[in-house]
């Protein structure tokens, strides 16, 4: 799932010009740790701002010298990641979008958008 979401990515520009598909970095929870994950972001030349599993990092040193470096990981980076979360969190007092009550994707994802606009309006209003 993770590649695909990053063919889909786009970041937009400040001035004119077409978005960009490649960001500066991505910040992502334990779950997108994996070695294919780190691969693929390495090799677009993008920052993994990702937290290394416990049972990895066990794993890498009962290696020994043959478990690799361990993963370099920016701490202040990744305390903005909590933004995304609840962010997610908000989306899910939804009920529908909780539940996934919708078949189709389309109108899941009319869900998850008007959900936003609502909140981008109540932030707004305060």
């Amino acid at each position: 799932m993770f590649p695909i979401l990053m063919q889909a990515l786009s970041v937009p520009r400040v001035g004119p010009g077409r978005p960009r598909t490649r960001p500066d970095a991505v910040l992502g929870d334990k779950a997108y740790s994996s070695k294919s994950n780190r691969a693929l972001l390495r090799s677009r030349g993008i920052e993994a701002v990702i937290a290394e599993p416990d049972d990895q990092r066990r794993n890498r040193l009962r290696r020994g010298s043959r478990g690799g470096r361990p993963v370099r990981f920016d701490a202040d980076k990744y305390k903005g990641r909590n933004v995304v979360e609840r962010s997610f969190a908000g989306i899910k007092q939804w009920r529908g979008l909780a539940t996934r009550y919708d078949k189709l994707a389309l109108t899941y994802r009319a869900g998850v958008l008007l959900s936003a606009v609502c909140a981008w309006l109540k932030h707004l209003a305060n």
